[in-house]
């Protein structure tokens, strides 16, 4: 049985959301047993709890609740108690097989770095989630969990891409593109040409430097590897731009008498469009490189939105993901060594 540990009292919304998040997962997923770390009395007396099934609930009684404007410095100084920090916890103890949370992420990131440490051989962690496309989706790391990030490091990001979509999406040979300013091998910084001779030697399938607008428009791109500070801000700039574009369609459809009437038209259009880009539907951001699996919801998510995080939580789970990713960068270590050893020998 796979258990997941849940912040329950983590996010903009909190437990009107997890309740609800984890009475939806239950219906799909029977057999998965959930630990739902926060206040008992709170979590119990809520009214979306007498809708889960109770065989497979567990509580964890937790004294504090990470503040969304909280410090991470803070919070691993004076919040041990925290639903937050109680979840991370099962998964270093193996008493869940992964932790979800949508709480403060700086918080996140530093507790888990902290309580899991990274993998062998990994030098920092990196985080990942999953962007609507063209022709379906692409998985972009890092998105700011290590940023100044060297060309070693990229490369590990990528071996870590590789087997997280090889694991959860079930390709085999996914694609592998390196963010930077133009498609040239010659373009870009120091950093990024020198990770580019080393994705190439890498046993992927490196396609070459991508632009930002092949993020979402390349055809046959899988994963994107940027530094953390880079994906970041691309992130929120395409969060930013489907905003400004949903905003700008609804207020033009309400100008007036005649753009009420193309909008009923073009509603069921709209309503395709809405569906395919729904932002809710690749919720779940997963930190590579920790050992253990701990994934980051949106913290204004939804119970929809919360139980997909949830889904791709189980998944990763299920799929053996931190075990994978251990025995590649290994071997991508040994497979380093070896060339290095034999160049000494000549």
């Amino acid at each position: 049985m796979t258990t997941i540990a849940i912040d329950a009292m983590g996010g903009d919304i909190g437990l009107d959301t997890t309740i609800a998040a984890v009475s939806i997962a239950q219906k799909k997923l029977p057999e998965v047993k959930f630990i739902l770390c926060g206040n008992e009395e709170k979590i119990r007396s809520h009214q979306s709890f007498s809708e889960l099934k109770s065989e497979n609930i567990e509580i964890v009684q937790c004294s504090q609740v990470v503040e969304m404007d909280e410090s991470p410095s803070q919070v691993l100084r004076k919040k041990q108690d925290s639903s937050l920090w109680r979840a991370i916890e099962l998964v270093r103890d193996k008493k869940a097989d992964v932790c979800v949370s949508a709480g403060n992420t700086g918080a996140l990131m530093a507790s888990a770095y902290f309580l899991l440490k990274t993998l062998p051989d990994v030098s920092r962690p990196a985080l990942c989630t999953a962007m609507p496309t063209r022709t379906g989706r692409v998985y972009c790391l890092d998105l700011g969990a290590t940023v100044d990030s060297k060309p070693q490091q990229l490369e590990q990001f990528a071996l870590m891409g590789t087997e997280l979509v090889r694991a959860v999406v079930g390709k085999e040979n996914p694609t592998v593109g390196l963010l930077n300013i133009g498609g040239e091998a010659i373009k870009g910084n120091e950093v990024v040409k020198e990770a580019s001779k080393l994705l190439a030697e890498a046993p992927i399938n490196y396609i070459g430097n991508v632009e930002g607008d092949d993020i979402l428009l390349k055809e046959n791109l899988d994963i994107v590897v940027c530094d953390g500070f880079v994906g970041n801000v691309a992130l929120k700039s395409i969060e930013g731009t489907a905003k400004f574009v949903a905003l700008t369609l609804k207020q033009t459809f309400r100008q007036n008498l005649l753009c009420k009437i193309c909008g009923l038209f073009a509603l069921p259009a709209m309503k395709a469009m809405k569906k395919k880009i729904d932002p809710r539907l690749y919720n779940g951001a997963v930190m590579l490189g920790l050992n253990g699996l701990v994934v980051k919801s949106h913290g204004s998510a939804d119970a929809f939105s919360y139980s997909n995080a949830i889904f791709f939580a189980v998944r990763a789970a299920e799929k053996s993901l931190i075990e994978k990713i251990t025995a590649q960068i290994r071997s991508r270590n040994n497979a380093e060594h070896n060339q290095d050893v034999a160049k000494a020998s000549e």
